[in-house]
């Protein structure tokens, strides 16, 4: 189970904390409006009456501890960057950001933010794709404890070809791609005498736990 803060509860940030909690994660929302905390506290873990733009006001959550927080507060661009900041001198590494425009995004990642979202945009591309080649799926409909990630690889990874890895048998994981690095390159679906390098992305397909395993691997 993992932790997650929502700084803001508009629509995005309702409907992103609703579905982070219906994905069984623990969920803190912290709005400044007592009506929005209202509306979401029953689809949630802990709703908070608070205003994030007063940096003291931060402390003494245990946001440090979350895996991430997101920042959503609507066209306020303001508090989103006094949020940020606040959140950065707290030690706050995995910061996610709801930008209104690219300059903002670009103001917010100057901060320290992870990771920028714009959904109007995403959306669009989304679409726009979709429309374009009407053949490709957007997502494939995997049960829930399956997933596809990108891991790099541990140490003891490097230098062995996958088939000395064997990582369908003992994991239960496939590799169904690799990103090289260097030189930048894509693979797909690589053949047993592929060797890893330290510089390459393994991208993987199978269940949490079992993935999870090679994420702790030396």
């Amino acid at each position: 189970m993992k932790r997650f803060a929502v700084i803001g509860c508009g629509n995005f940030g309702f409907y992103l904390a609703k579905a982070l909690f219906e994905n069984k994660n623990q969920v803190i929302v912290i709005d400044r409006s007592k009506e929005k905390i209202q509306a979401i506290d029953p689809f949630v873990t802990t709703a908070i009456v608070q205003d994030a733009t007063d940096a003291e006001s931060l402390k003494g959550l245990g946001l440090e501890e979350m895996d991430a927080v997101i920042i959503s507060t609507g066209a306020n661009i303001k508090s989103s960057i006094l949020i940020c900041f606040y959140l950065k001198k707290l030690g706050i590494n995995n910061i996610v950001v709801k930008a209104e425009d690219k300059d903002h995004g670009e103001i917010l990642r100057q901060l320290g933010a992870g990771e920028i979202i714009q959904p109007g945009m995403d959306m669009a591309s989304r679409l726009a794709m979709r429309l374009t080649k009407p053949n490709i799926l957007e997502f494939l409909p995997f049960e829930d404890e399956y997933t596809i990630v990108q891991v790099s690889p541990p140490p003891s990874f490097v230098g062995k070809m996958l088939k000395e890895l064997n990582l369908r048998n003992r994991y239960e994981v496939n590799i169904i791609a690799v990103k090289e690095l260097v030189p930048e390159k894509f693979v797909m679906v690589p053949h047993a005498d592929f060797m890893v390098k330290d510089s390459d992305i393994l991208i993987m397909i199978g269940k949490e736990n079992d993935i999870q395993k090679i994420r702790e691997l030396k």
